[in-house]
């Protein structure tokens, strides 16, 4: 393999993993890369491949956000295990749903999302006190299943929408509500991963050898969010909806 391709390739993981630590879709990085790079590779295997590492990197990201800032432990078992099925459930039904459809909706979605954080400054604000009760309980579980299913699914902006749902929910910070993400994506990213793994679609070779980048990369992504703070995450959210939104709106136009 042309060395300038491997380090770019290598590079576009380490920030693949800084993207996913901050706030999600690292994928649109890393994908692309593995398609120029291998030509011959079935996109499936790609994605499947760019999961092994992001998987990787997203969970060292979770447990250095945990450790450094703490979670309400309860989230390892009520959010995990349902994050997990969701997203399986959501990945093997994936085939059953046109992209073509999904994108118009997630554009509308990311777009009123945008909106929202731009307009109510005080949402996710860093003196935000988490609140909990059964209903703000229940309410989470909904959030999880439907943004894992969606995760299987289609994927983009994964990491967004539970964190809004997270600071919504339970009226906390967009720093709390992030590394509670970061633990749930774990659990979602696990769920597809298994899918590729029995569909045969993941190269364990690059995959683990870029997990090694991606990693890294997360390691100094969630570094970045611990030093930023929440107002950090929602400048992150607002940049993210604006990327993603015209990445889906690209693909719209010369997809169809």
């Amino acid at each position: 393999m042309d060395p300038v391709m491997l380090a770019v390739l290598f590079g576009g993981a380490m920030l693949a993993g800084w993207v996913d630590a901050v706030i999600g879709g690292g994928g649109l990085i890393l994908i692309p890369l593995i398609l120029a790079a291998f030509p011959q590779i079935a996109p499936a295997a790609a994605l499947g491949t760019n999961k092994l590492a992001g998987v990787m990197g997203t969970a060292s990201a979770a447990v250095t956000l945990v450790r450094k800032r703490g979670v309400d432990r309860s989230i390892f078992w009520r959010y995990v295990p349902l994050a997990l099925v969701a997203s399986g459930a959501g990945a093997s039904a994936a085939s059953l749903i046109s992209k073509d459809v999904m994108r118009p909706v997630i554009i509308v979605l990311m777009l009123v999302v945008g909106v929202f954080v731009a307009l109510k400054p005080a949402f996710g604000s860093p003196d935000a006190v988490a609140q909990s009760s059964r209903t703000r309980t229940l309410l989470g579980l909904v959030a999880v299943a439907a943004v894992g299913f969606y995760d299987g699914i289609f994927g983009p902006g994964t990491g967004m929408f539970l964190i809004m749902a997270f600071t919504a929910i339970f009226s906390q910070s967009f720093l709390d509500s992030a590394v509670m993400t970061k633990v749930v994506n774990v659990s979602t990213n696990l769920g597809a991963l298994v899918v590729f793994a029995l569909g045969g679609n993941i190269w364990f070779t690059l995959g683990l050898a870029l997990a090694v980048a991606n990693v890294i990369g997360a390691q100094i992504g969630a570094r970045t969010v611990l030093g930023g703070g929440a107002s950090f995450v929602r400048c992150a959210v607002l940049a993210l909806v604006v990327i993603m939104a015209c990445v889906l709106t690209y693909q719209q136009l010369h997809l169809t």
